[in-house]
């Protein structure tokens, strides 16, 4: 498991990977860096710094988040929203055929490993209100006004 540290406007994020895919974005810190061999890695640190310094829209990495099924087919749902848009999450419910599911798309969106790559932040309430982000409202709504992004406040 190799992991790395980046510095953001939102405070530190660490990045882990398997040596051949990432597996996690999280905001906080942490002590266990490693990064020097593992190539992965260190393109998901300069896409991220792309990303936070406006030069980068899309990502292209390998990922392979922990999940159940149900989770994996909402985190792919999660992946399709673009740069600069929002989708409710009745709406993530609708595109993996399962409409009756919001509740359970939250809680899935909830228990993203990959933050910012797979954008959970830009999944907002029904009514155009922002609502709950693991790594709190304040990242979401600066990520939101990062990517352009128009909500109910």
């Amino acid at each position: 498991m190799y992991q790395a540290q980046l510095s953001s406007p939102l405070g530190p994020v660490v990045v882990s990977s398997d040596g051949d895919n990432v597996t996690a974005i999280e905001f906080g810190s942490s002590n266990r860096v490693n990064t020097s061999t593992c190539r992965v890695l260190n393109e998901a640190l300069r896409q991220l710094e792309d990303y936070f310094g406006g030069r980068r829209k899309q990502f292209d990495l390998p990922l392979k988040p922990s999940g159940t099924e149900f989770q994996q087919r909402v985190w792919q749902a999660l992946t399709q929203v673009p740069f600069g848009q929002t989708a409710s999450y009745a709406a993530i419910a609708d595109a993996i055929h399962n409409p009756k599911g919001v509740r359970a798309v939250g809680m899935a969106n909830s228990k993203n490993p990959i933050a910012i790559v797979v954008p959970c932040h830009r999944i907002i309430g029904a009514d155009g209100s922002l609502t709950g982000y693991a790594g709190g409202l304040e990242k979401k709504e600066w990520l939101l006004q990062h990517e352009g992004c128009h909500w109910s406040k």
